[in-house]
């Protein structure tokens, strides 16, 4: 028998017999409790939200499964980076920089020590820049397939995370080998390196660099013509051309709608300009040309790799002349002018003493343009010191990619960001 009343709209406790409101959604009519609104419901996308991939949170303004509105909120991981800047001697930050972006941390430790080195004047040696740019590069390699493995997970796709983390843990290996850290590695120095590149370093990489178009093959064999894949990124999060340069969005997300600009070309650094590769430009704007974007990348960075591995010479890596970088280890322990230099720029009270002025100095990271403004006054720590994070630009780009899209939109758009929090917030 059935219970009294069951199939009858609840009267929630009201005295009145007045009929309580229905709204359709699609073919099903569904009641609404007196009061609330039939146009808008407000929800949290995060910060713990497992596709955010970090503390991000998105204020959606839905009505039914469409995004009316969007209100990005950001700090939630805000370590106070650049302050501590100001507190620290230049090789003492570059720890730090680590810190920032943990998906491509050599590159914040490049992008950092050559603008120092620009606010000093000094000149690495060759082989310390070439060393630098494999370095980078290959982080680049790593950042990439890790983000496409990472989009593709959200997206029910497991199984080309998993083949992306195999690969990035093969990278981790030569990082450590080179390094001696896997994660965050504080490889560079201001004017050169930590040390030397190992005697193996050129095979290790020759060895991984042989593997990496299968990997590639099968990743696009998984996705570039996959039905759901192609559903949930194609036309989806389209960002224009001219909305990418009014919103300052650099890198992947740029180039994928049509903006020609990559930093290794325009303002190249480290060697770039003495090596061949392109800049992969399309101009659909969407997150599937955002995954075709790094995928290209990708086989780039592979071929600048290459080159650079052809050239690598002999020699020192560290710019000594001057002495405004820290000697070599092993002749700080034999010999006693290398302890004193050592001493004079470690202790506190000593240090680089630079001049008085200001210096922009910006690489091309994964993500986009990593900007440095340092502020000298003479002494031994950055007066000021300001990163341009290429996450913070690119997040606020959101809100014009998902406004009028379906509430799945928004896990399929911020994949294809590649946001790390520590970068966004510092």
């Amino acid at each position: 028998m059935s219970e009294p009343g069951r199939g009858v709209p609840r009267a929630t406790g009201l005295a009145s017999a007045e009929p309580i409101p229905f709204a359709r959604l699609g073919e099903r009519a569904v009641a609404l409790e007196p009061g609330l609104s039939q146009q808008e419901m407000v929800i949290n996308f995060g910060p713990q939200h497992p596709a955010t991939h970090g503390t991000l949170r998105l204020v959606l303004h839905l009505e039914g499964e469409r995004v009316r509105k969007v209100e990005p909120e950001i700090g939630f991981l805000h370590t106070g980076f650049e302050k501590l800047g100001e507190s620290r001697t230049y090789n003492q930050f570059i720890v730090t920089t680590d810190r920032m972006n943990y998906m491509s941390a050599m590159c914040n430790n490049v992008g950092y020590a050559i603008a120092v080195e620009d606010l000093l004047g000094i000149a690495v040696p060759v082989r310390g820049q070439l060393i630098r740019l494999i370095m980078c590069e290959l982080s680049r390699i790593s950042d990439h397939i890790l983000s496409v493995g990472l989009q593709a997970m959200d997206l029910g796709a497991f199984s080309v995370m998993l083949w992306a983390f195999i690969e990035r843990e093969k990278l981790y290996d030569i990082f450590e080998l080179t390094s001696g850290g896997r994660l965050t590695t504080s490889y560079t120095r201001v004017g050169g390196l930590a040390y030397d590149a190992p005697d193996d370093f050129v095979p290790r990489i020759r060895a991984f660099l042989s593997r990496l178009e299968p990997l590639l093959a099968d990743m696009e064999g998984a996705l570039s013509h996959n039905r759901i894949f192609l559903d949930r990124t194609k036309g989806i999060g389209v960002l224009s051309k001219s909305d990418a340069i009014a919103f300052g969005v650099t890198g992947p997300l740029a180039r994928a709608s049509g903006v020609d600009r990559d930093l290794r070309r325009d303002r190249p650094y480290s060697s770039y300009e003495e090596l061949a590769f392109e800049v992969p430009v399309l101009t659909d704007g969407d997150v599937y040309t955002r995954y075709l974007i790094r995928m290209a990348e990708v086989r780039q960075a592979a071929q600048i790799v290459e080159q650079a591995l052809d050239r690598l010479p002999s020699g020192p890596v560290n710019a000594l002349a001057g002495k405004v970088t820290l000697p070599e280890k092993d002749d700080i322990y034999s010999k006693m002018e290398s302890l004193i230099h050592h001493f004079m720029l470690s202790m506190p009270g000593h240090g680089h003493k630079t001049p008085e002025g200001d210096i922009y100095s910006a690489t091309e990271s994964p993500n986009g343009e990593l900007g440095w403004l340092l502020v000298g006054d003479g002494t031994t720590v950055p007066y000021r010191l300001r990163c341009r994070p290429p996450s913070f630009y690119n997040y606020q780009a959101i809100t014009r990619m998902i406004t009028g899209s379906y509430v799945s939109d928004v896990v399929s758009c911020l994949g294809s960001l590649n946001v790390i929090a520590g970068e966004l917030d510092r």
